[in-house]
């Protein structure tokens, strides 16, 4: 029993199972410790031998890692792969081509399957299409999809001719498309007419239209659309086609277009602490090989494995662990279009049980809303249906609550599912700090500890390591393949925002704040230390709802945004905003509160949509000029405020603003 193990027990946290352990492909710590090792002492030797055993290349590589325009690093970079072709291609001629590669769910509970060989003749066909729309290697392609097998189709089929996609939320507004297609130099934009979500039929063609209306979008030659629903859309003509309309009488074979290693497979945009969102880039061959790897070794996929992630393709979990990391893996997994409360709050475990999911991916946000819910209404507990299918739970998105974490042990996972606390992020491409199913013991609140050659540490603002127990700033001392390559357009922001040269340069700054236990060196994350709120697991940024808020001319003089702790979605957006008129107050104040939110969520989306919307006179702002924030955070947790206000220009504004709406 190792040191880690040993305090553990004394602890009486969860280790794995004897059964988990012995099944496992990384079994037990000293497995762990064992590849931990092997990476520290041969660190380029690690990752090549990784990379050559886990993605099939057309032309091999011989350098592994280049540092010298650090950090700006290139992985693999004179190889040359297709991301496409090693997550279909690979399959045919063994007997993975003809398993279930995608067990589609909808809205309405119908249900469909493809197999690999399916998939891949659906994927090539619409490869050929977009060939036919004049779309060309190194060509930018927004996908503003519903959830659904043609998302990964069109996708992998950007990937297959070496397109970089750059996959847009459902949920964004038609600003937010607008910005994504300018900075992205779009050629194309692949939609559907509507999507269904929750009952109902939300436009998608007529946001995209919106978008393009907007000006600025000269680089979009086309737009295919696929047809969701039988609801008639608007059609531009010669420039708009159907789906149907784009494959017909393609080919369905579509020889994959070799790319190098470091080769943009995608632009995912996340928001920053300025206005402008980022444009992360990631690279094809470093980002395949997490993908794989991390699906290996996180969630332990085995091949009768059914994998379920609830994530939606617009976040970089579908991503990572729909679109590319599951597919590489060979592995059969469910996508569903739908939300967890329709027709009832019992929709996850009715899933679970109908296709026998085995390893279950979704948001604490989730777990804590479906908590709520089985506590008013015993009819959607998750007791209720046959979950003995169930042998790994994940979570991500955010840090989860203990509390929570007890919940989905017990009542999801039966005592007897291991729970994977996955920390990682848009930038990092794939899982950083995680539990190992048959390897790590587990800590209800705690990510653990970081995967085989990733070296994260905690440390001041100067960079230096701290001990264990005291908290700071979460850093990645080295790179990993599956890394952010820059921002698309603007390296300067790259290395400010990720390698600040106070820290060095070359340390990657991760933006959130953490902690490890000073005797098992677990992490456990403490919330973003920069303008960034996460709210349900999805990244907003605070500047970013300020600007939409003061973009109403008509009515904001002035907006300041911070977070607050939610049960329900774990930060919640809570806005101070100044007039320019007198402050409302009783059913002015909530019915122009309302008015602002649905602003937002027009210029944004209904994501952003602030929580609490408090009015005063002014801000809280010293006598130079800048608003105290600190001051703004307490007033929305409901603190008393006991900080020094005397360098205040108004300290009485400070009982307006506590005035929620």
């Amino acid at each position: 029993m190792s040191a880690i193990e040993s305090t553990l027990v004394e602890n009486r946290v969860f280790p794995p199972s004897d059964a988990t352990v012995k099944a496992a492909r990384i079994s037990g710590m000293a497995a762990y410790e064992a590849l931990c090792k092997e990476a520290e002492q041969n660190f380029e030797g690690f990752w090549a031998r990784l990379g050559r055993d886990n993605l099939q290349w057309t032309k091999p590589f011989t350098k592994t890692l280049d540092e010298s325009n650090a950090p700006f690093y290139k992985w693999f970079s004179d190889g040359e792969l297709n991301a496409s072709a090693n997550c279909l291609d690979r399959h045919i001629g063994t007997p993975v081509e003809n398993k279930t590669a995608i067990i589609f769910e909808s809205d309405d509970g119908k249900v469909s399957q493809v197999t690999y060989k399916e998939l891949l003749a659906r994927v090539s066909q619409f490869a050929n299409a977009l060939k036919a729309q004049g779309i060309r290697k190194g060509d930018r392609v927004i996908v503003y999809m519903p959830m659904g097998v043609e998302g990964v189709v069109a996708m992998q089929a950007c990937a297959r001719i070496g397109a970089t996609h750059s996959v847009v939320f459902g949920g964004f507004s038609a600003k937010s498309l607008q910005e994504r297609i300018i900075d992205a130099g779009a050629v194309a934009v692949i939609t559907a007419n509507f999507q269904m979500r929750g009952g109902k039929e939300l436009g998608l063609k007529s946001i995209v239209d919106e978008a393009l209306d907007m000006g600025g979008c000269d680089t979009i030659k086309s737009v295919i659309v696929f047809q969701r629903t039988p609801t008639a859309c608007n059609m531009v003509a010669g420039r708009d086609k159907t789906w149907d309309e784009a494959v017909k009488g393609q080919s369905t074979e579509c020889k994959p277009e070799p790319v190098n290693a470091e080769h943009p497979l995608f632009i995912l945009y996340t928001s920053g602490s300025t206005g402008k969102p980022k444009g992360v880039q990631h690279s094809t061959g470093g980002y395949l090989l997490w993908a794989k790897l991390t699906m290996e070794w996180t969630f332990d996929i085995k091949p009768q494995d059914v994998f379920w992630c609830t994530a939606d393709i617009g976040w970089v979990t579908g991503h990572t662990y729909i679109a590319y990391g599951p597919l590489a893996a060979g592995a059969t997994e469910v996508i569903f279009e739908g939300i967890p409360t329709f027709p009832h709050a019992g929709r996850f475990w009715q899933m679970i049980e109908k296709h026998k999911v085995s390893v279950f991916y979704t948001a604490p946000t989730a777990i804590r809303s479906l908590i709520k819910a089985s506590e008013t209404d015993a009819k959607v507990h998750p007791k209720n249906w046959d979950l003995s299918s169930l042998r790994i739970l994940g979570t991500v998105g955010e840090p989860i609550n203990p509390e929570a974490w007890m919940w989905y042990h017990r009542n999801v996972g039966g005592e007897r599912c291991p729970i994977v606390d996955t920390f990682w992020q848009t930038e990092t491409g794939g899982h950083m700090i995680t539990p190992l199913p048959g390897a790590t013991p587990t800590v209800p609140g705690s990510c653990t500890l970081p995967l085989p050659g990733i070296m994260a540490a905690i440390v001041d603002e100067a960079g230096h390591d701290i001990p264990n127990g005291s908290g700071g700033m979460l850093v990645v001392k080295r790179p990993w393949p599956a890394m952010i390559r820059t921002i698309w357009g603007d390296p300067e922001r790259y290395k400010k925002s990720y390698f600040p040269e106070e820290m060095g340069g070359t340390l990657y700054l991760a933006g959130d704040g953490a902690v490890r236990d000073a005797k098992t060196g677990y992490f456990r994350i403490t919330g973003r230390i920069d303008d960034v709120l996460n709210v349900s697991g999805h990244r907003m940024g605070t500047m970013e709802i300020e600007s939409a808020l003061v973009g109403k001319t008509d009515l904001v003089a002035e907006a300041a945004v911070v977070g607050r702790p939610d049960d329900l979605t774990g930060e919640a957006i809570c806005a101070f905003v100044v007039l320019k008129r007198p402050r409302p107050t009783g059913e002015e104040a909530k019915k122009i509160a309302n008015e602002l939110r649905n602003w937002v969520a027009h210029e944004i989306g209904p994501i952003a949509k602030p929580k609490d919307i408090r009015f005063g006179d002014n801000l809280p702002k010293t006598r130079s000029g800048k608003i105290m924030r600190r001051l703004l955070r307490s007033i929305a947790k409901g603190e008393k405020v006991t900080q020094d206000t005397s360098t205040l220009e108004n300290p009485a504004i400070l009982d307006q603003l506590s005035e929620t709406n």
